[in-house]
Order: structure tokens, then C-alpha cells, then sequence
């Protein structure tokens, strides 16, 4: 999956589909921390959304910016599977997206949830064993990069 050029919406869903698959697959039982970054506009929410599709997840996946937190529940081969969708981006201080990121962090590790965060680079630290996406904006749509932490 690396790096892989996302030219549209549908790209980067479909690719938010194979990533949740990857995730889900390799990941720990307690759940699996993905952290999503890129500048404003680079596709995180809509590939959330693939992520949410994989899932089985029926409501539309919105960008949690104001909220900051949204939670949906889905299914992974016939069995319950949680998301967690966390934006960091107004959070400017550390102590509170840090506050918010490790509440939400045991809260989907008690669930076995895939925790999906936005603008991790608020975090003072990010967490051991979670994966990294980046979207870098291409001359086409995006490239995404995809490696373990």
C-alpha cells in the first residue's frame, strides 16, 4: 500500500476500505490507533469515510473539527467493530488534545475500537504501536504513505 496515489474522493475511500482491512487484520486485540496527517483539505475525513464503509457503518462520516470526537458502530466479519474518529486540529495546546487523545485512546483500547485521529502533530507525544498515514498533496489528487510507528 506504499505510497499510493489517490486521485479522487472514490480513490481515497476505496483506499480508506483496504487500509481499515490492513488495520483490522494486523492490528491488537485492544484496538489499533491510526493518525492521519496532512494539510487542511488533503482527504483525511473522506478516507475515514472508507474506513467506515469497510465497517459496515451506515450514517455518513463527518469531520468531528467541532465536535471533536465521533463515535460510530459498525461490524468486522459478523462481529461488533467500533470506530473512533478524533480531530485535533483546534486543540492548539498540547495538554488538551493530549487530554482528549489518551481519554479517547482507553476508552477505544477497552472496545478493541479503531481509533482514527486527525492532526496527531497537536499531541505533545504520539503513542507507541500505532500506525502513520500521511497525504501529501500531488500535481493529481493525493499520495498517501503508510508506516508503523
Amino acid at each position: 500500500m506504499n505510497p499510493t496515489p489517490l486521485p479522487d474522493a472514490r480513490a481515497t475511500q476505496a483506499y480508506g476500505r483496504r487500509l481499515a482491512r490492513t488495520l483490522l487484520t494486523t492490528g491488537a486485540a485492544g484496538g489499533v490507533v491510526v493518525l492521519l496527517q496532512g494539510p487542511l483539505g488533503a482527504g483525511k475525513t473522506c478516507l475515514v469515510g472508507g474506513i467506515a464503509q469497510a465497517l459496515a457503518i451506515g450514517e455518513p462520516v463527518t469531520s468531528p473539527t467541532f465536535a471533536l470526537a465521533q463515535h460510530y458502530r459498525g461490524q468486522w466479519h459478523q462481529q461488533p467493530q467500533a470506530l473512533v474518529h478524533l480531530d485535533l486540529y483546534r486543540l492548539e495546546q498540547p495538554a488538551a488534545a493530549d487530554q482528549l487523545f489518551w481519554e479517547e485512546e482507553e476508552l477505544a483500547h477497552e472496545q478493541g475500537a479503531l481509533l482514527a485521529v486527525e492532526w496527531p502533530e497537536r499531541l505533545s507525544r504520539w503513542p507507541q504501536d500505532a500506525w502513520h498515514l500521511q497525504l501529501h498533496m500531488a500535481s493529481r489528487g493525493r499520495l498517501a504513505v503508510l508506516r508503523s510507528t
